[in-house]
């Protein structure tokens, strides 16, 4: 009898231990919904999956979509690239921007018997996208890539026609690099009228289209183009190296700019010349997490956020996210204390 209790007391005990491990593994009773930009989507749908205090779901409808989801407050977080204006901070009635995601826009492509990481500066970007080169054979071309034989192929520009944070990183650039881009197309702006080319839905919509399209140029986040397989171009960057969008690049980049506005915006798109910046890829870009000031679940967003933008940041490197830097955090974790019940 003493044997059978005994063996009865180490069976129940190997249960409440099985019990309280899987416990402290679940995920709690708790939700946060969010939506918006696709760029960081990647990096999300890894977080949705590691983060375990809460559950998160997450709905990629780009950057418009996010400001107006959160600005309704249809849901409790909202994701853009693009930084909010002024009038849209009025209309949030209460919102808050952090800078949580690093990586940069890649000009993809698609032509067959060319290598990747063709060589393209801004003006040649500009122009093919007001239509102003056509032809992939185009000199304007041929004289950046020497040696490489481009076919005699027309050239089909590819573009966000949802209200995008990528389109806001993308203009920027080449509004930068290019007064006639500027003063014809204008921007930076989630939305232009594009010159030439066809519209898409999303960076997933771009990079769906430029994969069925021999010929066809767009843009998107570096993890669209390395998950499709789509070959991207080395951009001319203002030391003039040919840079690729890779976690050394985009990390010489964010050394550009260290001075937030009022509204935590930053920008490090095209960094000046510069030793630090040799290896600088000019189409990099911050994006942003937008946050209610009050709401009933300040405590699981500030937990949230917080992991994000530091063990979250882990997650990034194999998608090419480069974790942000120090200052970064040290804002988002100083800014968070404004987010309240």
């Amino acid at each position: 009898m003493n044997l059978r209790r005994s063996a009865i007391v180490v069976v129940l005990v190997a249960l409440v231990a099985t019990a309280v491990t899987v416990t402290a593994g679940a995920r709690s009773q708790g939700t946060l919904s969010g939506a918006g930009a696709t760029f960081p989507a990647p990096l999300i749908a890894v977080w949705q999956q590691e983060y375990k205090r809460d559950q998160v779901n997450y709905n990629a409808i780009g950057s418009g979509g996010g400001i107006s989801a959160i600005t309704n407050r249809t849901v409790d977080f909202g994701a853009s690239d693009a930084p909010l204006t002024p009038d849209q901070f009025s209309a949030c009635k209460g919102c808050i921007q952090l800078p949580w995601v690093l990586s940069a826009t890649s000009v993809m492509y698609n032509l067959d018997g060319v290598k990747n990481a063709i060589h393209l500066n801004g003006r040649a970007i500009a122009d093919i996208f007001m239509g102003n080169i056509t032809n992939w054979n185009d000199a304007r071309i041929r004289r950046l890539n020497p040696g490489v034989n481009f076919p005699d192929r027309r050239i089909t520009p590819v573009y966000r026609s949802d209200g995008s944070g990528t389109t806001y990183n993308f203009t920027d650039y080449l509004t930068s690099v290019s007064p006639s881009f500027k003063s014809r197309v204008g921007g930076p702006n989630t939305t232009v009228n594009w010159p030439a080319g066809v519209g898409a839905r999303g960076s997933s919509g771009v990079a769906g289209v430029i994969s069925r399209t021999e010929g066809a140029i767009g843009y998107a986040d570096i993890a669209y183009a390395l998950k499709n397989h789509i070959k991207f171009a080395a951009v001319q960057n203002k030391s003039g190296k040919w840079a690729t969008p890779g976690l050394r690049s985009i990390k010489a980049a964010s050394l550009a700019d260290k001075k937030f506005s009022k509204t935590n915006e930053l920008s490090i798109v095209n960094p000046p010349k510069g030793k630090k910046f040799l290896r600088a890829y000019p189409i990099s870009t911050y994006s942003y997490v937008l946050l209610p000031l009050k709401t009933s679940k300040a405590a699981q967003l500030k937990a949230f956020v917080t992991w994000a933008v530091t063990t979250g940041q882990r997650f990034g490197p194999k998608l090419i996210f480069q974790p942000v830097p120090s200052y970064v955090l040290a804002r988002a974790k100083s800014q968070l204390t404004r987010v309240k019940s």
